[in-house]
């Protein structure tokens, strides 16, 4: 493995975040390919979360390609609410496991040029 091969490994990928404080919502323009009703999945999903518990809410795909959901709020911000952040993250993961999954291995195929169903030769 090259020193390229190495960096794009170890890079981690913002697939769209949504902030409370600046009422936006981002998708990385390397997944426009999406099917537009994962894209509004992904946004509505993203958005209720912001409106319900506040901060920012970022998935990321990490260097192997597994999908995160990173909560991060300012410190002032007194109407955040942390413990109906982790509730509401353990909900998005439950009820939307599939969804999440798929988005992992759309991720690691054709970003990460992996196989991921281990094809026998």
């Amino acid at each position: 493995m090259d020193m390229c091969e190495k960096k794009i490994k170890k890079e981690r990928v913002v697939l769209c975040a949504a902030s409370a404080y600046e009422q936006k919502y981002y998708l990385n323009d390397d997944f426009q390919n999406l099917p537009s009703q994962i894209q509004d999945e992904l946004k509505i999903m993203c958005v209720l979360f912001t409106e319900d518990v506040g901060g920012i809410l970022t998935l990321v795909f990490d260097e192997t390609g597994d999908l995160l959901l990173e909560v991060s709020s300012d410190e002032q911000d007194l109407l955040y609410d942390e413990i109906g952040s982790g509730l509401k993250i353990r909900q998005i993961q439950r009820e939307k496991e599939e969804l999440l999954r798929a988005l992992e291995y759309y991720y690691k195929v054709f970003f990460l040029g992996e196989d991921v169903y281990g094809t026998d030769t």
